[in-house]
């Protein structure tokens, strides 16, 4: 038995094979950020704080001609997302039912992408992590009132980075809206949005709610690292007669290690 506590939950190995699969489906799609990043782990539960190669200012000890220095670590910051699941309704996905109701669990999963996609986007302070956005120097690129010229941000902002000295391919990470205006819109020459960014960039599309704002980053490798501790997974709480009381959880460390590979469009 592990932390998750799922041998005690009133719950058949085929309906946890079918929860599961129901969190993995939702949470590959929304998990948008972390596609554009360097993602290194799970390297598992005990695993608190990423190793950041540095050590603070010399002390002294209790003994002459011998001192110290502190390694600095990131530390991992643990996301929970609870959800309760019918006891009612698992019992019908044990007779085979197709349709069983999974909504609170679609919506944990969902939130739970929202929170990491912002945290590597736009930081959270709070757990000591500094985001994408608030790392760049540069200025943010201004989409304007029409959205038939995002074509024409984006490749403004490849320019930039190319300026900058940051090499692609490049990729892109929308939120909700920007994801809708991209999947639907097209340029000033009618040709469909989602197609000329594909050219743009030669990198990744990706949908990413939760996050402010719409971000051009370099995919190159190295510049952008996430490090898993236990990557997402169900854990048991309790449970009563009517309802089982799950959650979602994950720890991961992000940090930005070239301020200049990214730019915002807002």
């Amino acid at each position: 038995m592990n932390h998750l506590l799922r041998e005690r939950a009133p719950i058949t190995p085929e309906m946890w094979k079918q929860i599961d699969e129901e969190a993995t489906s939702h949470v590959s799609v929304a998990l948008g950020a972390r596609k554009l990043v360097d993602f290194a782990g799970p390297f598992g539960w005990e695993y608190s704080a990423t190793s950041l190669g540095r050590v603070g200012a010399g002390v002294a000890s209790p003994v002459a001609d011998v001192t110290a220095r502190s390694r600095q670590v990131l530390p991992l910051a643990e996301l929970r997302a609870d959800f309760p699941l019918s006891r009612e309704e698992l019992e019908t996905g044990t007779r085979g039912a197709e349709d069983v109701d999974y909504d609170a669990l679609d919506a944990a999963a969902l939130n739970i992408a929202r929170v990491e996609n912002a945290a590597i986007i736009d930081g959270w302070s709070e757990v000591g992590i500094t985001g994408i956005l608030q790392a760049t120097p540069h200025e943010p690129i201004v989409l304007g009132e029409d959205p038939r010229d995002f074509a024409l941000r984006v490749a403004a902002a490849v320019a930039a980075l190319r300026d900058a000295g940051i090499g692609g391919p490049y990729g892109i990470a929308l939120g909700e809206d920007a994801w809708i205006n991209v999947q639907g819109g097209s340029d000033r020459g009618g040709a469909p949005l989602l197609t000329h960014l594909g050219r743009i960039l030669d990198g990744p599309i990706v949908w990413a709610p939760g996050i402010s704002s719409a971000v051009v980053l370099s995919t190159r490798g190295g510049d952008f690292l996430m490090e898993s501790g236990q990557d997402l997974a169900i854990g048991y709480a309790q449970h009563d007669a009517s309802v089982v009381d799950l959650y979602l959880q994950e720890t991961f460390s992000f940090r930005v290690v070239t301020p200049e590979a990214a730019i915002a469009i807002v």
